[in-house]
């Protein structure tokens, strides 16, 4: 009771959101330390009767250093996007981060074997037993692909790794689950060979909805062949759960730890897991990489989220980094791939693709009626285009020179094209692609630099910057 009071006199210095009753900061208090508590950001006495540090230094230091590795903004606050994250869900290994280091991190032992069984106790009904079965299976494979471990499934007898489904209501281990949301499995480090999936969970597969078996369950298997939990948001080992990914990969973080103990996969295919192909097609030769693509165009599109486009392929990036690409037009069909521009409108909800001498406006997701249609009033093949805050008009950017075209009013498109530097001041010509952003704040891209422009339309001091670095969050 002491601590939960002495609690109550720090909030004002940890807790931001001035806008909360005293009851209500004090039980976000309460939340946060418990999460930091639990996963190891926090230290606990090994004392039960000795209270553990909750001074406002100590919850501050913890709090930014469960935001720098969840890609959050670094306050060491509880703001309203720190408790969403621990929230959301994620693997119930604790993560003591404790340092800056971003290396990847051991848990337990090592296998002094590279042959290894598993069996499955359970299985979720929502794939049943053989769905749950290829889920496994091209789980392991992922390891299998990059070491020369192998993995056998058995029917019966004592496997060196054990998987099982189960409930909060069963106890069969120290870490009970808590109902579906927030911890989806755990697992044990080397020899244990312990794997558990909390069973409330909606497990799926090929799917955005529910949660993706496939993925988590390659997380947890990674625990069980002795890695930790990695810093790096994008990576597998992340402690937090990203969501179904069609053409998902390991991150350069997961091989490099791995590998420190297992070393490196022959090029022979003996180490395959049970020489099973898996669940999904492999990625087309001619799906971008993010750290590396050139954009075609980037927009704050529908939902508010940032779609970048390159070739036929776009994908989503948000403060985590990128999510996987996939087809253009699995959501927007009829766009073409290779685009030359694209811009959204939130004064309008419209949604403008430009290719050629052709465009394509989308209410939503949905092509608007007449679509596509001709070029008249811009050049074909534009290179850039944004909507501009300012005036609320769409810009449209070929080479150094730019329109401006408002979608309610008429425009006198005669006296266009003119000079880009009339319009922005710094900015390089025949950008790949620009937009403006969550933060009101414009961007152009070219290359593998971007360059932001402050309220005057200047380019700010510092600029450009990597793509790679800072807006794909990519760390290799």
């Amino acid at each position: 009771m002491a601590c939960l009071f002495r609690a109550v006199v720090i909030l004002a210095s940890i807790c931001c959101t001035t806008s909360l009753t005293v009851m209500e900061r004090r039980d976000q208090f309460v939340e946060a330390t418990n999460y930091l508590k639990k996963y190891g950001y926090l230290s606990i006495p090994l004392d039960p009767h000795v209270e553990p540090d909750l001074s406002s230094a100590t919850v501050e230091e913890a709090l930014r250093v469960f935001q720098r590795i969840s890609n959050l903004h670094i306050t060491g606050r509880i703001d309203r996007a720190t408790i969403e994250r621990m929230r959301g869900p994620r693997c119930g290994v604790e993560d003591p981060f404790n340092n800056k280091s971003m290396r990847y991190r051991r848990f337990g032992g090592v296998w002094r074997k590279r042959s290894l069984t598993y069996r499955i106790h359970s299985y979720t009904p929502d794939l049943g037993k053989e769905g749950t079965q290829r889920a496994i299976r091209s789980a392991f494979k992922y390891w299998s692909d990059v070491t020369p471990l192998s993995f056998k499934e058995v029917s019966y007898g004592r496997a060196d790794l054990r998987i099982s489904f189960h409930d909060q209501s069963t106890v069969v281990c120290n870490s009970p689950f808590d109902g579906r949301g927030v911890v989806l499995a755990h697992a044990e480090a080397p020899p244990s060979g312990m794997i558990h999936f909390d069973l409330d969970e909606q497990w799926t597969e090929g799917k955005y909805s529910g949660t993706n078996l496939r993925i988590v369950a390659a997380h947890e298997i990674g625990h069980a062949l002795g890695l930790g939990h990695s810093q790096y948001s994008t990576a597998l080992m992340a402690p937090h759960y990203r969501g179904y990914n069609p053409n998902f990969r390991l991150h350069s973080d997961d091989v490099r730890g791995i590998q420190s103990m297992y070393g490196a996969r022959e090029t022979d295919d003996s180490n395959s897991v049970d020489k099973a192909p898996p669940t999904t097609a492999p990625a087309p030769i001619d799906t971008p990489d993010p750290c590396t693509a050139r954009l075609d165009a980037i927009i704050l599109g529908p939902w508010r989220k940032t779609f970048a486009f390159s070739g036929d392929y776009f994908w989503t990036v948000t403060d985590a980094g990128y999510q996987q690409p996939i087809r253009i037009n699995l959501l927007w069909k009829s766009v073409p791939g290779h685009i030359n521009a694209a811009v959204h409108s939130p004064r309008t909800n419209k949604t403008y693709f430009f290719k050629g001498n052709k465009f394509w406006r989308y209410t939503g997701l949905r092509l608007d009626y007449g679509y596509p249609k001709q070029l008249t009033k811009l050049s074909p093949n534009i290179d850039a285009a944004l909507y501009l805050e300012k005036n609320k008009k769409l810009v449209f950017i070929k080479g150094s020179q730019y329109w401006q075209w408002d979608e309610i009013s008429y425009t006198d498109m005669s006296v266009y094209p003119k000079p880009l530097s009339n319009l922005f001041t710094g900015v390089p010509s025949n950008p790949d692609a620009a937009f403006t952003w969550k933060n009101s704040k414009i961007y152009l891209f070219k290359g593998q630099k971007y360059w932001r422009l402050n309220n005057q339309l200047r380019v700010e001091s510092g600029y450009p910057l990597s793509i790679k670095e800072r807006w794909m969050q990519c760390n290799y």
